[in-house]
């Protein structure tokens, strides 16, 4: 998106210097059709960003959905990924995701996991695509998005939850995306967690509470 915003500037500061400098009038045709085609290379840019932001988690999570029992289906559950890395020592490590993917699906949750596109050299020094994610955590592949490279995981995050009914597993306060996102606003749409002497709590609600409790430790 940058490139073509920074030729559309560019092009259109061609087109005032053929009209101010009277030496430069006759590029003055060639320099509007330039603006032009910059202009359609931001459009396209802007609206191929508007499509990649639409395309969340559901397109992959629904392959799962029709092969997921009802009752489980219906508590489906998306975790921020590149935040959850986080909790454990304030070190990214991919084991921290695997835990919170075990304890939600041992309490009969159906967890899809987004990360940045930079979060697999986070964890591991490189690039690691959806699979290479669902391997890690013991999810098939269409229950892991990676973002685009240059795109934030957030809008994706809340856009998947919206779609799919979920609350959101995450720290993060999502305040940037509020005005798009009002439900940001609401406690209980968020599931925190952190770790307490080394082990794993997260804040499920009294319910879930209770069944964690009696949940046997993920191996």
């Amino acid at each position: 998106m940058i490139v073509p915003l920074l030729l559309f500037a560019a092009s259109l500061i061609g087109l005032y210097a053929t009209l101010v400098v009277p030496a430069l009038i006759d590029y003055a045709f060639l320099a509007g059709l330039i603006v032009l085609a910059s202009l359609y290379l931001v459009l396209r840019a802007w609206s191929g960003r508007g499509r990649a932001l639409r395309k969340t988690p559901r397109r992959k999570f629904k392959k799962t959905l029709r092969k997921t029992p009802r009752d489980v289906a219906k508590k489906w559950i998306v975790i921020d990924g590149s935040n959850v890395m986080h909790w454990k020592d304030n070190k990214p490590q991919i084991e921290t995701v695997r835990e919170v993917v075990e304890r939600l699906t041992s309490l009969g949750y159906t967890p899809g996991v987004v990360f940045d596109a930079n979060a697999g050299y986070l964890v591991a020094g490189k690039y690691q695509h959806h699979g290479s994610f669902g391997r890690l955590l013991g999810l098939p592949e269409d229950r892991v998005m990676v973002v685009n490279k240059g795109m934030p995981a957030d809008p994706t995050v809340l856009l998947a939850a919206r779609d799919l009914g979920a609350r959101v597993v995450s720290n993060d306060r999502f305040r940037d995306w509020a005005e798009a996102h009002p439900e940001v606003y609401e406690p209980s749409h968020f599931i925190r967690g952190e770790y307490r002497s080394g082990k794993l709590w997260l804040d499920l609600g009294r319910a879930d509470t209770q069944q964690d409790r009696k949940a046997k430790p993920a191996a």
